[in-house]
């Protein structure tokens, strides 16, 4: 395996990797965003709840008050989460950018080798026509 297979395939294996961990980012923040929507949708049942009951209505501004404090921790998760998951995009993008790079100059060294290879195949297809000339034209004198 040359160096630059080997670069390569580090590089993608990085690649792999971080979009692996972007995929669990955008997961947990999935979950996340599910659990905030299930606590709104708790605290509109119970708003309903306590218009309905005037014994469910005196207990509404506690439960209220402590829905709020959760739904602001659930939110600020989420905000923690998207800022993790605008770092994982980018360090992936920068993978790939690595990667193709790698690829890049993996290219360029194997059109370097073709035209080295062209040029002594050319060389000596040019020699031995010389030597074809050389020949004919010490025979015909």
């Amino acid at each position: 395996m040359s160096w630059s297979d080997s670069l390569i395939k580090l590089a993608t294996y990085e690649v792999e990797n971080r979009q692996l961990r972007l995929s669990e980012i955008t997961r947990r923040l999935a979950d996340a965003e599910t659990r905030l929507a299930i606590m709104c949708a708790e605290g509109e049942a119970e708003a309903k709840h306590a218009g309905q009951s005037a014994e469910a209505g005196w207990y509404h501004a506690g439960y209220a008050e402590g829905l709020r404090i959760r739904k602001a921790s659930a939110q600020a998760e989420i905000d923690a989460i998207a800022a993790e998951e605008r770092g994982a995009r980018d360090a992936l993008a920068q993978a790939f950018e690595e990667q193709k790079k790698y690829e890049q100059v993996a290219q360029s060294a194997r059109l370097v080798e073709v035209k080295a290879t062209n040029r002594r195949e050319n060389a000596a297809l040019d020699e031995v026509g010389m030597q074809a000339v050389r020949r004919a034209s010490g025979s015909a004198s």
